[in-house]
């Protein structure tokens, strides 16, 4: 309960990088209203042809998502290892298997003490 998130991003096009293109994304989510995310995105840019942004997203674990599950039978842990399955599952596929196998194995073992 309570865990905190801080998250600073530096996106640098040096000059004579032309045609730069770079996105940075930050997404979060809550497991508890106690939580917090700040995300400090920065850019520096040499170059006028570039395509660069940024983007942040703090979510949280919805009651209307809990009700939904729980509805269809799924107790409110599972549910919540549900959701947040899903929100990792992005990063997960793009890692080696053995690594992503280790991730969530340590991600149930977290949520496994704070659910409930």
């Amino acid at each position: 309960d309570g865990g905190r998130s801080s998250y600073r991003g530096l996106l640098e096009v040096a000059k004579g990088a032309h045609g730069s293109k770079s996105k940075v994304v930050c997404d979060a989510l809550l497991l508890d209203p106690d939580s917090r995310s700040d995300t400090y995105p920065t850019i520096r840019i040499g170059e006028d042809d570039v395509d660069v942004g940024h983007e942040a997203t703090v979510s949280k674990v919805g009651e209307e998502q809990l009700f939904y599950l729980q509805s269809h039978g799924i107790d409110e842990e599972e549910a919540s290892k549900l959701i947040v399955n899903g929100f990792i599952e992005p990063i997960v596929k793009e890692l080696p298997m053995e690594y992503a196998v280790e991730m969530n194995r340590l991600i149930e073992l977290q949520m496994e003490g704070s659910i409930g």
